[in-house]
């Protein structure tokens, strides 16, 4: 048991990295909720068209965070070597990848986007205009376009600069970013100050300038203090990226980035299985996610933290070490998890009646935020396990372990127990969410058999 608990200094290292990177996604998830609960005032049909076009988005977002974290697993490595020149090189084939997915991205919604809409639409419940909830989706998709490229970007700056330890200044600018979102939505949204009342149109252009200025902050600062960030200097005199390091980054981080696109269009298939059942459940979902979004920065920034932390020690050879500090952030994120799921439980009832919306949607939301309670430990274990793997290279591993593993389990049994069952959605929700057990299982055999543990950068290119 002492193997799991750390020391005072062990604690102070993990909160130094994770709170900062917790209060931004902490806050950027809490405006996120503003947002949604600002355009759930105006509607059902208003908020079930932007959830809609936010899953579609989710996919992008996510394939461009694993196109950053791919070659980002090397990164910290070189950082933990002292390698400046090895960051340099990580940096720029992140803007490389970070452009041609933006380039995708821009091309398959631009030119899909109202089909993919649509597939989430289906007669279900006695809620929502299915019409209505097409036209706002696909009004807001297409000022969301504009910020494809501001996002990327800055997901290859803040994604360096927290390999590199500096957690702070990525905080800072999306603060900032998010004090601008709120701010321009309450204005555009509901036309305030004099403002044209743009509704769901609104939301989409505060989102879009609060990118823009998040890039603009993070980018600035960066190239303006050298001294703290040497792997600066130069990344733009040359694109040149040695061919060996490229080979290795490919080897190393596709099978994340097909991981993470995998993995983040099953989370979309999913829901268009459990759209079917009508508007009823693609709003009380929405809702459910949207508080469980703020309550999941917890693991997702502990497990930024396990990547962060046991990355350094394996760049720097300390096997050992590593592996010691691990079984200890796994602990730590089952015991934050666990603290967290109590009070979001609490709470569940009370969120869903903050919206604009039938009784129904409310029933099913607070039922959705209960499971998703109570299955938060299994989340924190998952997610450091997964992050463990990633830390030490093993991508292919956590290739299986993730987005195989939505593809091969959950999605089969929520599309039987949706088209072929009289099941009702809640207890369709709670057997899809359970299957997170058969993962940690997995996940717990993974990481203790220490396939992760290794050092990656002592003969690779700088």
């Amino acid at each position: 048991m002492y193997r799991l608990i750390g020391d005072r200094k062990f604690y102070r290292k993990v909160l130094y990295i994770t709170i900062p990177i917790m209060i931004q996604n902490g806050i950027t998830n809490f405006v996120n909720m503003l947002d949604n609960i600002m355009v759930g005032q105006v509607g059902t049909e208003q908020m079930s068209g932007v959830a809609i076009v936010n899953q579609l988005m989710f996919v992008f977002n996510i394939c461009i965070f694993g196109a950053v974290a791919g070659a980002g697993i090397l990164g910290a490595q070189y950082y933990g070597s002292g390698n400046h020149e090895g960051v340099r090189h990580t940096f720029r084939f992140k803007l490389f990848g970070c452009l041609a997915l933006t380039a995708l991205g821009l091309f398959v919604l631009r030119g899909w986007g109202g089909d993919l809409i649509r597939t989430y639409l289906h007669d279900g419940s006695d809620v929502g205009d299915i019409e209505a909830t097409f036209r706002y989706g696909s009004r807001y998709l297409n000022i969301m376009l504009i910020g494809l490229l501001p996002f990327s970007l800055v997901q290859m700056y803040s994604g360096t600069l927290r390999e590199t330890g500096e957690t702070m200044m990525p905080m800072t600018a999306g603060i900032a970013a998010v004090a601008v979102n709120m701010v321009f939505n309450y204005i555009l949204i509901f036309g305030k100050f004099g403002a044209p009342r743009l509704g769901v149109e609104g939301a989409a252009i505060a989102t879009v300038l609060s990118r823009f200025v998040e890039l603009i902050i993070i980018a600035v600062w960066t190239h303006t203090h050298k001294e703290k960030n040497p792997f600066i200097v130069g990344v733009y005199r040359s694109l040149h990226i040695p061919g060996p390091l490229v080979r290795q980054i490919l080897i190393t981080g596709m099978p994340l980035m097909i991981n993470e696109a995998l993995w983040s269009g099953g989370m979309a298939m999913i829901a268009q299985c459990y759209s079917v059942r009508g508007l009823a459940v693609v709003a009380g979902i929405n809702i459910a996610n949207t508080i469980a979004n703020v309550f999941n920065v917890v693991f997702l920034s502990l497990g930024n933290a396990v990547g962060i932390i046991v990355g350094q020690l394996l760049g720097a050879g300390k096997l050992e070490e590593a592996k010691a500090e691990d079984n200890k952030l796994l602990a730590f994120a089952v015991v934050c998890c666990a603290a967290v799921g109590i009070v979001m439980y609490l709470i569940a009832p009370v969120f869903p009646q903050i919206y604009k919306t039938s009784d129904e949607v409310r029933d099913l939301a607070t039922r959705f935020i209960r499971i998703s309670a109570l299955c938060m430990p299994l989340y924190g274990f998952t997610n450091a396990a997964y992050f463990t793997l990633r830390s030490g290279g093993k991508t292919l591993v956590t290739f299986v372990f993730d987005s195989m593993f939505v593809w091969v389990v959950s999605i089969p049994l929520v599309y039987v127990l949706i088209r072929y069952t009289a099941l009702g959605i809640v207890p369709v929700y709670l057997a899809c969410q359970l299957t997170e057990f058969i993962k940690c299982c997995i996940g717990f055999g993974l990481v203790k058999k220490g396939v992760w543990i290794q050092n990656m950068v002592i003969k690779g290119a700088g």
